[in-house]
């Protein structure tokens, strides 16, 4: 009976090794398809996010809420203000939106005081600080 296993077991690995060998000897190319728009997309995301910067510049918040209202915050500024920049921050679970890049307190304050015409709640945010 003990002869039997070891029979058993050296076939085993003999077939093991004879086929196993011929399993992980793969070759062939691999072909991916790719939508053009993705590459476009991808460019895009990567523009605006060297565009967005969040550094040490004063900002003007016109906005804290949900998205859709955060987005048509925006819209109307970058209709009203066209000389001035804006973007959404998200920090959960609430938009922001924060305009203008001011390197000055002084100069933000100019501004807010004009934004503040249109937008009474709008405050003044200095990141990273």
């Amino acid at each position: 009976m003990r002869i039997l296993t070891i029979k058993t077991l050296h076939f085993t690995l003999l077939l093991c090794a004879l086929c196993g060998g011929r399993a992980l000897a793969q070759s062939g190319t691999v072909t991916v398809a790719q939508d053009t728009r993705f590459e476009e997309l991808l460019n895009d995301k990567r523009k605006i996010s060297s565009s967005i910067t969040v550094n040490d510049r004063y900002k003007v918040q016109i906005f804290y809420g949900e998205n859709d209202k955060a987005r048509k915050a925006l819209q109307d500024f970058k209709r009203d203000y066209k000389g001035q920049d804006g973007t959404i921050i998200f920090e959960s679970p609430t938009y922001k939106v924060w305009v203008g890049s001011y390197k000055t307190r002084i100069e933000a304050e100019k501004n807010l005081a004009d934004i503040k015409k249109k937008y009474p709640h709008a405050l003044l945010v200095k990141p990273n600080k």
